[in-house]
């Protein structure tokens, strides 16, 4: 996924950072808006949109990174829901791999400490669900779920909510000798290349790759929502679609707080 996003941010990295500044605006104070770029770079969405559309069909693989491009103030339509981005964002003028830790759910946390983690950047119980219905696409490396499989606990070889059919095949794809660290398994076994809402359906099947998915359906102050996308994929959808925009707003810069990169991968200076 990584060339998608160094390939398409740095297209819209480096057009948007030139018209700006032949326009003098690149430190003008403003805050996100739909029509960020619509005087200096109104054909933005088009090109990021039609850019990364025939990466996807190329590489369709790429469709679950394809959405961390959000988070560089790309535009996205995977299929799916749709949502409009709210423009302006910028990069951050600080980038530490001391500060991941902390800031991104992992897969061993309980349900209390992911809704306080997005509690911590201004997101409900209600967002936390809907937004990890993403993983409806998307794959995970065996040492991510392999501690569900084998020896879980003192009581157990696997753990008791997973579908025991499903830990079985999950065991010869990522078997303890002689793993091979390229393999992966996807996300959501039912569509996993389709952004729909079987994820949830899944979960309440015992069908979870990750703890994190599953114990959303087994605490009441989750359970709800996933019963409610599980029935209704127009309401994941419409969900979806303002959780990302929720998201998209925490922890903005803007102004001379952060810049528009000409690399997204490196600072300007």
């Amino acid at each position: 996924m990584g060339w998608v996003l160094v390939l398409v941010c740095r297209i819209v990295c480096v057009v948007v950072l030139g018209l700006l500044s032949s326009h003098g605006l690149v430190v003008q104070e403003q805050q996100l808006s739909r029509d960020f770029y619509t005087d200096s770079c109104p054909n933005v969405e088009r090109i990021v949109r039609n850019v990364v559309a025939q990466k996807l069909k190329e590489n369709p693989t790429s469709a679950p990174g394809a959405l961390r491009l959000f988070f560089h103030d790309c535009f996205v339509e995977v299929g799916g829901p749709s949502w409009e981005v709210l423009k302006g964002r910028r990069d951050g003028l600080i980038s530490k791999a001391s500060r991941v830790a902390g800031n991104l759910p992992t897969v061993n946390m309980t349900v209390d400490q992911l809704i306080l983690l997005f509690h911590s950047k201004g997101l409900s119980p209600a967002d936390m669900v809907t937004l990890s219905g993403g993983h409806t696409i998307g794959f995970a490396h065996c040492n991510e779920f392999m501690y569900r499989i084998y020896n879980y606990n003192k009581t157990y070889q696997v753990d008791p909510t997973m579908n025991p059919s499903y830990a079985s095949t999950l065991r010869s794809a990522c078997p303890r000798e002689g793993l091979d660290p390229d393999v992966v398994a996807v996300n959501d076994v039912s569509t996993p290349t389709a952004f729909d809402n079987a994820y949830y359906q899944n979960v309440k099947r015992g069908f979870a790759l990750l703890a994190t998915d599953q114990i959303l359906y087994g605490d009441p102050r989750t359970s709800a929502y996933v019963n409610l996308f599980a029935t209704s994929q127009d309401k994941f959808f419409n969900f979806f679609g303002l959780s990302m925009i929720r998201l998209g707003n925490a922890g903005v810069k803007t102004g001379n707080q952060g810049e528009i990169r000409r690399d997204c991968g490196v600072f300007n200076n």
